[in-house]
């Protein structure tokens, strides 16, 4: 017994659920979020690549302004390393609070979807970059080594400005946490390594920094609306009187025709597997000269975005009527309507590429 409650309970929840969901509609919901990555830090310098690469961690908060804009602050932190021609390496530690413009450019072309899997950001920005603990290259500069020109070297604490840009994807687990991959590219002044470049006065010094880990929503970043759902209200029943019923001539009803016209993705022309069915269509509106066409062509929602498929539906539908004119029919005859993805006539997906067309 105490089972059978349980699964009516959930039963009925679930219900709730789905009502709910029928009668909401999703959008964006400007929102923070945290970020906590690990990885590597890559210094540009004259040793090997696999000597030069050594641990970076970052923590980051921002916010979604927009489905397309947002702002970040971080630091980026851990181990930096240099190296001499000989492949000896030294190291020393940093930190770079940074602030970045982050662009989502899936968003933009594609439009927001909530339950998009896959995001892309490019991001733009700038700190500070904050080193210490250089003790291990000046060791080797003025120790036994003195293997090499030490113009710029450096001691204590020392802070440059930093300019950065990258991008990073988001592989989306549930609208609360997401998996991100970062690669970011770093540029500061020619002292950050301690040495001057031989072939000119003014240069730059490159790291990169390639990290993994998790990105989590702090509020919800989607906002439900609901839908208002009309009541009707009954009025009380009028006495119902009784009278014979009187003999009513007979009526006869226009005839009628209703058929559809099935695109392929991201078509407007008819399929030469439809063109017997605008033939049947002509056919019946010729042999009843009486009778109207409404022409209302459909988007599929799983494609594309609203405003194109709004254009692939429009087109669809002018492309039934100018068929229809041009086989002789009267334009006053024709209607045209155009419902993009905001209707989905179909449960079948593919279905809903369609010129739904009735006649009566």
């Amino acid at each position: 017994m105490k089972i059978s409650k349980f699964l009516l309970a959930v039963a009925l929840m679930f219900t709730g659920m789905a009502a709910n969901a029928q009668n909401a509609e999703t959008e964006f919901n400007p929102h923070w979020f945290l970020q906590l990555q690990g990885g590597a830090n890559y210094n540009l310098d004259k040793s090997k690549f696999d000597k030069l690469i050594s641990p970076a961690a970052q923590l980051a908060v921002g916010y979604q302004f927009t489905p397309v804009w947002g702002l970040r602050l971080g630091a980026n932190a851990w181990q930096a390393k240099g190296g001499f021609s000989n492949d000896m390496t030294y190291k020393w530690k940093y930190i770079t609070p940074a602030l970045d413009v982050r662009f989502n450019l899936i968003n933009a072309i594609c439009g927001y979807k909530p339950s998009r899997v896959f995001n892309m950001n490019l991001m733009l920005g700038g700190g500070a970059n904050i080193g210490w603990d250089n003790d291990d290259n000046i060791n080797k500069q003025y120790g036994a080594y003195a293997l090499n020109d030490a113009k710029y070297i450096w001691d204590g604490t020392k802070v440059r400005f930093v300019g950065r840009g990258g991008v990073d994807f988001d592989f989306r687990i549930s609208k609360w946490v997401s998996i991100n991959i970062e690669a970011m590219a770093n540029a500061l002044s020619d002292h950050y390594n301690s040495r001057a470049d031989k072939k000119h006065d003014v240069d730059l010094d490159w790291y990169f920094t390639g990290l993994l880990g998790l990105k989590f929503n702090l509020n919800n970043p989607e906002k439900v609306i609901p839908v208002a759902v009309p009541v009707v209200v009954e009025e009380p029943a009028a006495p119902v009187q009784r009278e014979v019923a009187k003999p009513q001539p007979a009526v006869t009803r226009a005839p009628e025709m209703q058929t559809e016209i099935f695109y392929y993705i991201r078509q407007t022309v008819i399929r030469d597997d439809q063109k017997s069915k605008l033939n049947n269509l002509i056919s019946f509106l010729k042999a009843n000269p009486e009778t109207k066409v409404a022409v209302t062509g459909y988007a599929d929602v799983e494609t594309g975005n609203p405003r194109i498929n709004m254009m692939y539906s429009q087109g669809r539908a002018e492309g039934v009527a100018k068929a229809l004119t041009e086989a002789g029919i009267d334009a006053a005859r024709i209607t045209v309507d155009a419902k993009g993805d905001t209707v989905q006539p179909f449960s079948e997906n593919d279905k809903n590429r369609v010129s739904i067309c009735i006649a009566k």
